[in-house]
């Protein structure tokens, strides 16, 4: 556990060594608060809720999610620290965990930023705050599922553009099929029950039922699982390198 620990604090603050976190941070957080409102009619809608804000997570985290993760590896790679942290007495397990659980905080970080857009939303009007902390935890796990793809990415390679395309590539094909134009336009053409297959198993389908306030246990432990089985493929494909 303290090997863990070690690792979650370094990587931590490895994100703010550079200014590249603050404009990450500043870029999220602005394009959260904006692309609601401009896209999502926010104010048109007329009602006192986050869920036009929470529409966008997935397709904003399809893009900085990766971003976040791109580095994880690469970097190491890059600096030559990936042999000095072979050399300490640390397990693999511990290595990924802590890379991973550092992103997520980092993510996490992000999510805590926008909440200034709730605070006017409940000064606005009388919103279901509930409804509100279940989007934000559908948000965080979303946000673990995708820097768990993005940390087997990186694994993958050492170039940390590559690791972004594959994070966002991977990403997209977990994500739109469980998007409605995707499902309207895959119904005509392909049987019903594949079509629910696909929609069911895609990331966005479990998101959009916990942010509108349904907490179905299926659907975390979906996440859990996701996160579970590409940080599990990191240690395999890492293993793997160095073997």
């Amino acid at each position: 556990m303290s090997g863990l620990a070690a690792v979650f604090g370094r990587e931590l603050a490895a994100y703010f060594r550079t200014p590249v976190a603050a404009v990450v941070l500043v870029a999220f957080v602005a394009a959260a608060g904006i692309v609601p409102f401009w896209l999502g009619g926010f104010f048109e809608r007329g009602q006192a809720d986050l869920r036009s804000v929470f529409a966008f997570h997935p397709w904003l985290f399809l893009v900085f999610v990766p971003a976040v993760a791109m580095r994880l590896w690469a970097e190491d790679r890059r600096t030559g620290t990936a042999e000095l942290l072979a050399t300490l007495p640390l397990t693999r397990t511990e290595t990924v965990l802590g890379k991973f659980l550092a992103g997520w905080a980092f993510i996490a970080l992000a999510l805590v930023l926008t909440t200034p857009v709730w605070a006017a939303v409940a000064w606005l009007g009388d919103p279901d705050h509930g409804v509100i902390l279940a989007g934000y935890l559908g948000s965080l796990l979303l946000a673990g599922a995708y820097l768990a793809i993005g940390s087997a990415a990186g694994a993958v390679t050492g170039s940390q553009v590559v690791a972004f395309v594959l994070a966002v590539a991977a990403g997209a094909v977990l994500t739109v099929p469980g998007a409605p134009l995707v499902v309207a336009a895959l119904g005509g053409v392909v049987p019903a029950g594949l079509v629910e297959a696909l929609a069911g198993l895609s990331l966005l389908s479990r998101f959009e039922a916990i942010q509108r306030g349904v907490l179905d246990l299926r659907d975390i432990v979906y996440f859990l699982s996701t996160i579970a089985v590409f940080l599990l493929a990191t240690q395999a494909l890492l293993e793997a390198e160095s073997a």
